[in-house]
């Protein structure tokens, strides 16, 4: 049986298995290596180097930025995000191929739901002496969103559209109607100062750090949890409800992928994924310097779902460009490697960097990080580190061993 769509209509899934994207490998991969390489620490190494503007600017773009803007670092967790998206109507066609029914396909979505916010507990919770409830990782919020996300993966393009526009309305009304910090307000119990300096002023005020509906949420709902010590605040000023707008990035990437598999030639959805990347950052920055919808990855805003979405849009074109337009898919095969097994990248980098480190010093010597001085010691450690992290990925390459939730 075949579906037959209207182009117009949008996707729908027709149960055909599409040809894997070498593309969408290669930009998970690179997002992954992004993640992985917080092991070279350029911190470190700009610190010690103090007036180099290289180094300066390396170790900008591998952390977040304190409240509002956007690093290189802050695109990982929406390129994820996205790219569960992009995947999805790519599975779903795969598996209905197979003859699987929509009622087996929700158990999947659900059991991966659950397992995916369950990874993320576990790996926050590592070295901890109880399990840590937190619900603000990458894992987390993906799992949150990813059954509603399949379910909108069986409706038509325009439903989809809806759905995204009614998330980040609703999202950004919600913020606009909980009440701004009032005079007796306690800046101390929320981790913030009223003068810190990345705090907005005016209407934007409403999506400032934990004095915002999103902070106000966590501390009735982790609360519910047992824990160590009584929540009042994430110093990051991360939140359990940005799942919500994720979802919308996730939607955003679903209509990627909807593209993708629309059989239009592959320099004209080039073509399409960078008109729309373009239109996407200019309308944020619009949301943001008008102070209506800033961009704030923290809180995932709804001028940063519109934001990150464009650079997704223009990340997605680059890589598909060159990699599946342009024929050159061997020549990704490093970043291939890490992108088909990404939870297994995830875990490595977010659950056994410590016990690789200490390993190395045991069986390398306490010193062998040592041999450019000091300065450059996170470089050599961590590249040591990510070799061994890729040489795994590698072996479960050759094995066509590829590791799934």
């Amino acid at each position: 049986m075949k579906t037959h769509i209207h182009p117009n209509d949008g996707p729908v899934i027709a149960p055909i298995a599409s040809k894997r994207l070498t593309s969408i490998d290669a930009y998970r991969g690179f997002v992954m290596l992004l993640m992985m390489g917080e092991v070279l620490n350029f911190r470190h190494v700009s610190e010690s180097l103090p007036g180099n503007a290289l180094w300066k600017f390396l170790y900008f773009n591998q952390d977040h930025v304190q409240w509002a803007g956007c690093s290189l670092h802050d695109l990982i967790q929406p390129s994820f995000s996205f790219m569960v998206g992009v995947a999805l109507p790519f599975s779903i066609a795969g598996r209905l191929a197979k003859g699987d029914k929509f009622g087996g396909l929700l158990k999947h979505a659900l059991i991966r739901s659950v397992s995916l916010i369950a990874l993320g507990i576990f790996l926050r919770s590592l070295w901890a002496n109880q399990t840590y409830f937190t619900f603000e990782d990458t894992l987390s919020q993906i799992g949150l969103g990813y059954t509603f996300l399949f379910l909108l993966g069986f409706c038509k393009q325009r439903a989809q559209l809806i759905a995204l526009v009614v998330i980040l309305a609703t999202y950004w009304l919600a913020f606009v109607i909980y009440p701004l910090p009032s005079a007796g307000f306690s800046y101390a119990a929320s981790g913030v100062t009223a003068g810190w300096e990345g705090n907005f002023k005016g209407f934007a005020a409403h999506w400032n750090k934990n004095t915002n509906l999103a902070w106000a949420a966590d501390k009735w709902f982790l609360n519910l949890f047992p824990r160590e010590q009584y929540f009042n605040f994430n110093a990051g000023g991360y939140s359990t409800l940005s799942f919500i707008p994720t979802l919308g990035t996730m939607i955003i990437g679903l209509l990627a992928g909807n593209m993708l598999r629309s059989g239009n030639k592959p320099f004209v959805l080039v073509r399409r994924f960078v008109t729309i990347g373009i239109a996407l950052l200019v309308l944020a920055g619009a949301l943001h310097f008008t102070g209506i919808a800033p961009v704030v990855k923290r809180i995932w805003t709804p001028g940063w779902v519109i934001f990150s979405g464009g650079c997704c849009f223009l990340l997605l074109a680059l890589f598909y460009g060159i990699i599946d337009a342009g024929k050159h898919q061997r020549r990704a095969l490093f970043l291939v490697v890490v992108g088909t097994n990404s939870i297994v990248a995830y875990v490595l980098a977010d659950g056994f960097g410590s016990f690789i480190t200490k390993t190395l010093y045991t069986h390398l010597g306490q010193h062998y990080d040592q041999l450019f001085g000091d300065a450059y010691s996170t470089l050599i450690k961590g590249a040591v580190i990510l070799l061994i992290d890729w040489l795994i990925l590698y072996w479960l390459y050759r094995k066509k061993i590829f590791i799934k939730i």
